[in-house]
């Protein structure tokens, strides 16, 4: 007998709200008090980062105060996007027994197919980008990107229903490394929306969803129904809002962490997305790591493991550091869209550069 999804739409709420409401949502399904969830969500103009990435060095803070647009760090991984009420946002929070996949590359796949699935249902011809993307033609019409939290899964996307595509190049500063890799001269000519796609026939929002919840309903094997949003919910999110997500501290966590005195910083780009490490050394011979910040737009599941291994490399001496992060990912639960244990330590080797060599 297939499971049965519970559908609510929060509308459109401030944009550290909605992320708010995910950490509620994740904890209520863990504590069994709400079923598995097919939720729909809007933004008003928001700037969002994802859980590691560096601040100012994804989103031009001057433009987005003066804009009158939100500034917002997700819970989940990813890149920096661009949110407004021309998007409908969509997540799953389930039970990781209910679709009988574990590996999280497998379920996003399967997830980013059913919602290319959905879209079909509208007319548009979408297809799963490895490693988390739903395209048209080469050109984004979805970002995606989730992790679990202990045996629960959240996973979320959007829908490019409509874009102001000129406020999205001036609130995120996208890197001309990723234009030039698809030689596009502007982050606007990377992605595309129904609005391109379907001109006069654009749906209402209410449509796609129905379109996304049929896509769901037949890849994924599941049935689905309207339900009700719970008072623990919103009891809830307001206290992961004014706990944490909701505050600025949160939000500039990780900001321009290079511009400290001494810090050595590197980058390295794989598969699974870019690791930015930041680095400072300690000691007579400045041979032992005093700290390591890791950032990026890479996905790794739970988010916190991050913080665990910076933690695990702190006063890890530089020619130590290749085994450290081998010993850690072995003894460590984690989950990976194609980021590896490899490529973090390219990126901490970058940083090191010179005072690796010295003291290898």
């Amino acid at each position: 007998m297939p499971a049965t999804f519970r559908i609510i739409d929060t509308g459109v709420r401030e944009g550290r709200s909605n992320i708010a409401f995910d950490a509620a949502l994740i904890e209520a399904r863990q504590a069994d008090h709400v079923p598995d969830t097919i939720r729909f969500m809007r933004f008003p103009p928001t700037a969002l980062i994802g859980r590691h990435q560096d601040l100012s060095r994804e989103i031009d803070l001057e433009y987005c105060a003066a804009n009158a647009i939100g500034t917002v760090r997700r819970i989940t991984g990813g890149g920096a996007i661009y949110l407004d009420e021309g998007q409908l946002g969509w997540e799953i929070v389930f039970h990781r027994a209910t679709l009988g996949i574990a590996a999280l590359p497998e379920l996003a796949q399967k997830i980013c197919s059913a919602a290319a699935a959905g879209l079909g249902e509208l007319g548009v011809k979408a297809r799963f980008r490895p490693r988390n993307d739903i395209e048209v033609d080469g050109r984004k019409i979805s970002g995606t990107g989730g992790f679990y939290d202990g045996d629960v899964l959240i996973y979320q996307g959007t829908v490019l229903v409509d874009l102001d595509a000129e406020r999205m190049v001036r609130a995120l500063r996208v890197p001309e490394s990723k234009l030039a890799k698809r030689q596009l001269d502007s982050a606007a000519q990377r992605v595309v929306t129904l609005q391109e796609l379907l001109g006069p026939g654009l749906p209402d929002m209410e449509t796609v969803q129905r379109a996304l919840i049929k896509g769901f309903q037949d890849v994924l094997e599941i049935d689905a129904e309207s339900g009700d949003i719970t008072a623990r919910e919103e009891q809830l999110a307001k206290q992961f809002f004014d706990a944490e997500i909701g505050s600025d501290d949160f939000v500039a966590e990780i900001d321009d962490p290079a511009a400290e005195d001494d810090m050595l910083a590197g980058s390295h780009t794989g598969a699974g997305g870019t690791i930015d490490a930041f680095v400072k050394l300690e000691g007579p011979t400045r041979s032992v790591l005093q700290r390591v910040l890791l950032s990026g737009d890479f996905f790794v599941t739970p988010p916190r493991i991050v913080f665990d291994l910076e933690a695990h490399l702190q006063g890890v001496r530089v020619d130590e550091v290749e085994p450290a992060i081998e010993q850690f990912f072995r003894d460590s639960a984690v989950d990976t869209l194609s980021v590896t244990p490899a490529d973090f330590q390219a990126s901490i080797n970058a940083a090191l550069g010179p005072a690796r060599s010295a003291n290898v």
